[in-house]
């Protein structure tokens, strides 16, 4: 058997009874923490609390080398922790796909995601979402290029088109770090200023930092302000908004500090 088990947003108290029971009864216990992180707890914190042994599987082991530690399940209880709800990431349906090819009957126990906290958090309401999309940090190439994508631009200008929301994801990379609300609205006004589309011009943005800690940061402004609002450590999302309904603007006024502005032309 083989559980995949959502932790949740923020520490190690985030995960369920049922996945806590999970661990509990399982032979061996393995977690990734490439795609999401907790920031508020460590592995040893976790072992603690847990009364169980944790192995730490890097990003080559989850999708080059999957099958070494899989074939545990074959005939013993192994347990899969990954942040937040367990198959929001692409990677763990990947898994799960190769449990099946292999015989592996595999279970899944949700966490709390932050494909909802940020609506929570927020107010903005969670069926007006579109695609979501993530900024990657920027790169120089071969070639002595600075080389900045412009997919994110391009996701946020289809969804306001559309009316809807877009959850930007910020990049996690072991050299260069985690993305900050910042570093994000510095790269889409760099990307608006080569395109001149005017998707960022003038844009309210929200900015969420530690969500699932007991005081989380969620600030709303606009974009040329936010690069400059001290959200403190990570993890941070994003949030670009398409037209507003009225609850939605309050909300934002109210819980994020939004300017009292954005109430004058809403339904």
């Amino acid at each position: 058997m083989l559980d995949f088990v959502g932790l949740g947003l923020f520490d190690e108290k985030d995960i369920s009874l049922k996945g806590l029971e999970k661990i509990h009864n399982a032979d061996k216990v393995y977690v990734e923490f490439y795609t999401s992180i907790l920031m508020g707890t460590d592995l040893e914190k976790m072992e603690q609390l847990y009364e169980k042994k944790i192995t730490l599987l890097s990003r080559e082991d989850v999708e080059q080398h999957a099958e070494d530690w899989l074939v545990d399940a074959k005939d013993r209880n192994v347990v899969f922790l990954t942040g937040g709800d367990t198959m929001v990431s692409t990677t763990h349906v990947d898994l799960r796909l190769r449990a099946a090819d292999m015989g592996i009957e595999t279970t899944l126990v949700h966490g709390a995601s932050i494909s909802s906290a940020i609506c929570g958090l927020s107010g903005l309401q969670n069926y007006r979402f579109g695609k979501s999309v993530t900024i990657p940090h920027p790169y120089v190439s071969s070639r002595g290029v600075r080389v900045v994508s412009q997919t994110p631009y391009d996701t946020i200008k289809k969804n306001i088109e559309a009316g809807l929301h877009t959850a930007v994801f910020l990049d996690i990379d072991k050299d260069k770090g985690y993305m900050t609300v910042n570093q994000a609205m510095e790269i889409l006004l760099e990307v608006e200023g080569k395109l001149g589309e005017g998707v960022m011009n003038d844009r309210l943005a929200v900015g969420i930092a530690r969500a699932g800690s007991s005081f989380p940061v969620v600030k709303a402004d606009y974009v040329e302000a936010l690069r400059n609002y001290d959200f403190g450590g990570p993890l941070h999302i994003v949030v670009i908004p398409a037209e507003l309904h009225f609850v939605e603007a309050e909300a934002l006024v109210k819980l994020a500090g939004a300017p009292e502005e954005i109430l004058e032309n809403v339904d």
